[in-house]
Parts: C-alpha cells; sequence; structure tokens
C-alpha cells in the first residue's frame, strides 16, 4: 500500500518573507492522518488555522497566497513544492507573519528542513486526485495568450514553455519537461530560483511586492544581463523555477495529482483557476488510492523514497 506521509518531528527556521521583507519564524510539526497541510498563523490571538486548499486561494499577485477571514498566509508555493516532491501529505504549518521565507529563492532549503525532521509513514492510504479527462484554461490572444492545461496521465509529467523576450533568458532556455517517473525532483527542480528585474523593483514595492527581494534570493536581471555574481545553478533555471512553481500550485489540491501538466506563460493565478476548473467537473476526476505498490506510477514509489535518500 502506498501510505500517507508526515514528518518525524518538529523543526523550525527563521527568514525574511519576499514581499513583506519583515522576519518570519516558521516551524513544521508532524500532523495526523487525512490532515492533510495547514498553515497556523500563531501571531493572531486565537491562532487562525488557513489549509492548503485550492479554493482557499486569494490574491496571486506575484505569490499564491491563502486567505481567510482576513487573514494572509502569501507565497506557500516553495514550501508546498518540497511537500509535493517528497511526498509529505499531513503537516502543520505555524508561522509568525503573514508570509513564508524566501529562504534562497528555491525550494531547497524546505526539502533540507523536510529532510531534517524525517518521513514517518502512516497507517493510512494514500489518497491521489486522478485525472480522467483534458481541463484547460486559456487568458489573452496572440502575444499575450497564456494557457495551462491537465491530461491524463499515470504519474506526473510537466511541461513548461515561457516567453521573456530577455536576453539572458531566451539564451538560457525556454522550455523544460520532467517526468518525475524518471527523474528525480530534487536534482532537476527543487534548487531553481525565483527571478526578477531591476525596471520592475521600484513598481513591485510601490504594490507592497518585493519588499525582501535581493540578490540572496532571487535572480536579478537589468536589461540585458544576470546580475549575480554566481550566475545560474541550471541553464535553464528561470523556466525550471516556473516548474517548481506550478508543481507548489498545483499541490494546493490537497492531493498528488496523476496528470500531465502542461503550461504556457502561465503563473500563479492561472495554475489556481486550472485547478478550480477540475474541480468543478466532477466527471473529469476521481480519488484513488494503491493498495499494491506495483499498481502505482514510480513517481509516487520508488522515486519518493530516493528523494529522501538524497
Amino acid at each position: 500500500m502506498i501510505k500517507q506521509r508526515t514528518i518525524k518531528e518538529t523543526v523550525r527556521t527563521t527568514g525574511v518573507g519576499l514581499h513583506c521583507g519583515t522576519r518570519v519564524e516558521l516551524t513544521l510539526h508532524p500532523a495526523p492522518v487525512d490532515h492533510g497541510i495547514v498553515f497556523r498563523r500563531v501571531d493572531v490571538n486565537p491562532p487562525v488555522e488557513l489549509p492548503a486548499s485550492a479554493m482557499g486561494v486569494g490574491d496571486t499577485r506575484m505569490a499564491s497566497v491563502l486567505e481567510k477571514d482576513g487573514v494572509r498566509v502569501s507565497t506557500v508555493e516553495h514550501l508546498m513544492s518540497a511537500c509535493a516532491g517528497l511526498g509529505i501529505d499531513n503537516l502543520i504549518v505555524d508561522l509568525n507573519a503573514e508570509e513564508i521565507p524566501i529562504m534562497d529563492g528555491s525550494a531547497a532549503s524546505f526539502v533540507f528542513l523536510l529532510q531534517q525532521a524525517g518521513r514517518a509513514e502512516q497507517d493510512a492510504p494514500k489518497k491521489f486526485i486522478r485525472v480522467l479527462k483534458s481541463v484547460g484554461v486559456r487568458e489573452g490572444e496572440g502575444a499575450n495568450e497564456k494557457w495551462a492545461r491537465l491530461d491524463p496521465w499515470h504519474g506526473f509529467r510537466l511541461k513548461f514553455f515561457i516567453e521573456f523576450n530577455h536576453p539572458a533568458i531566451d539564451g538560457s532556455g525556454q522550455t523544460a519537461e520532467v517526468d518525475l517517473s524518471l527523474e528525480s525532483y530534487i536534482e532537476e527542480i527543487a534548487r531553481a530560483r525565483t527571478f526578477g528585474f531591476m525596471q520592475d523593483v521600484e513598481t513591485l514595492r510601490g504594490m507592497g511586492l518585493a519588499r525582501g527581494g535581493s540578490l540572496e534570493n532571487a535572480i536579478v536581471m537589468d536589461e540585458f544581463r544576470i546580475l549575480n555574481t554566481g550566475g545560474l545553478r541550471y541553464q535553464n533555471e528561470f523556466v525550471r523555477h516556473k516548474i517548481l512553481d506550478a508543481m507548489g500550485d498545483l499541490y494546493l489540491i490537497g492531493h498528488p495529482l496523476l496528470a500531465s501538466y502542461t503550461a504556457h506563460k502561465s503563473g500563479h493565478g492561472l495554475n489556481n483557476k486550472l485547478l478550480r476548473a477540475l474541480l468543478a467537473d466532477p466527471t473529469a476526476y476521481d480519488i484513488i488510492t494503491f493498495d499494491q505498490v506495483s499498481a502505482a506510477p514510480p513517481a509516487y514509489a520508488s522515486q519518493l523514497d530516493m528523494e529522501w535518500a538524497a
């Protein structure tokens, strides 16, 4: 049986919020079977719980933001991506501010934190959302068109196309595809960092965003080049980060997907619309478990064990 997973012990870290710019203390706790991933704002009296949920996403400007009763938890996608990559089903996430810390701009720090906590298998079957027919969403026209789609697939595969018309990005590769039955999340996706442009910084800060951004937690570019002295971690790091984000956004549906995801210029908002479109059609998916490990796709069987051993 493919079983649900949580962590063995409580772990903590601190960091700065990318958009709010304030110091954040983050604590991860084990959670019981069928609890799901729940964020808890412990700086609010009484504390407010915000479950990881596609329907709980409000603001999607530059991040996926959970909202409930006027309380927010922002920039959840990198931590959610790490949980998806390592197969964590149940987790309590305490934080004392409104934003998950950005760390180095990737999911690598959260992978390390989860590995430090250790994996605990639970005596209950892991639930999967299996996509039964294609579902897609689309916005814009012509050069401004962007879209995202989920298709049936026995496993989890992601393919992403980007277009920024910037020499540094265009020269690094605009397409990436990852089949998690064949490739490692930790090796191929987790270290890809978020990115931004110097010319957008003042605009974003005027909107209350990117106040904590720096060369330490993002790839930053001027009009022509990358400003980070260390360069890129992957040749096509930009589009790999879009896959990292998509994994986190999609995991907000509450269970791992059995699907093939394909997207062109998608972002947090369109990814959330895609999940809502899927959930709105009960004939497009079902929820299944695997009594026999051999019946499950490798992406959710031996591959996840390999990630914990990494």
